[in-house]
């Protein structure tokens, strides 16, 4: 294993056609939407992606992965899972409630089979014990926003079977919520400066750096059908502190909106599309990757 992990900052650009890519319980699951009309994606919403597929060793997916993970699959599972036993896990951060320390925490059994503990960090306290272990993770996704206004569309779902007692058929009002176009930029950030306080490795950022692409592809639901990452840069420092202010490598590589970007696009022919750094900018990194064309 290689425990070196380079600094990176990162940036999505997210394509949304008819769809809802991340719906808000606060307003009955319509697509998340500022005050001023801009969309927005919450990190928890990616991150869940990304979890379902580490977490499901039989898909597909995950069989098709480098040798190394498949078989090595008991060391990438997924704390933040459905159906989680919550006292089974605290149990495997340490047997000794007493001594619990941070190189006992390292050795133990969690850190060693959660992937996403490593990875984004872990909430989990243990009970009785004098010290609770509270980390941010390596990596932090920022939340995704659109560069324009978005139309939300509102349609009613019927459904030929009656869904009320009596009923021949049933309908739900406006139940279907989507949004007719938007390009999201979302950023993300790995700072290997945490990956002492939660056991990450380089191995588990190149897991990472697998399931990006696949997040959306492989995750499609009834509402969320055309969800496109059209890129996902990936830019690697120079030394472990950051050899560019994070902000400008965003800026760079963020879509420009073409016309006036008060109004909510139609199409990805409504952007400028951002397809490389600036020299000056690319000298100071030391790679540009695009996930989705590795």
């Amino acid at each position: 294993m290689n425990s070196e992990i380079k600094r990176a900052t990162g940036l999505l650009v997210i394509e949304v056609v008819n769809s809802n890519a991340n719906g808000d319980p606060d307003r009955e699951s319509d697509p998340r939407q500022r005050p001023n009309g801009l969309g927005e994606i919450s990190p928890v919403s990616f991150k869940r992606k990304l979890r379902d597929l580490a977490g499901d060793h039989d898909s597909v997916f995950y069989r098709s992965l480098p040798e190394f993970y498949v078989k090595n699959s008991d060391h990438f599972c997924v704390v933040e899972s459905r159906g989680r036993d919550r006292k089974s896990i605290q149990s495997e951060m340490s047997e000794d409630t007493k001594n619990f320390d941070q190189k006992s925490f390292l050795e133990s059994t969690f850190v060693k089979k959660y992937w996403d503990a490593r990875v984004f960090g872990n909430t989990f306290l243990e009970e009785g014990a004098n010290k609770g272990f509270i980390k941010t993770g390596v990596v932090q996704f920022g939340v995704g926003t659109s560069i324009s206004p978005v139309n939300i569309i509102r349609h009613t779902n019927t459904n030929k079977a009656g869904v009320q007692e009596g009923k021949n058929a049933g309908m739900a009002p406006l139940a279907f919520r989507i949004v007719e176009h938007g390009v999201y930029c979302m950023p993300f950030f790995v700072n290997p400066n945490y990956a002492g306080k939660t056991g990450c490795i380089q191995e588990d950022i190149d897991l990472l750096k697998l399931l990006i692409p696949r997040a959306y592809d492989l995750n499609r639901s009834a509402i969320r059908t055309d969800v496109r990452i059209r890129h996902a840069w990936y830019m690697e420092h120079l030394n472990a502190l950051g050899s560019c202010p994070d902000y400008l490598l965003l800026e760079a590589l963020t879509p420009k909106r073409i016309g006036d970007p008060t109004i909510a696009s139609t199409s990805w022919n409504d952007y400028e599309d951002k397809a490389a750094l600036p020299e000056e900018l690319h000298a100071r990194v030391s790679s540009v990757i695009d996930l989705m064309l590795v």
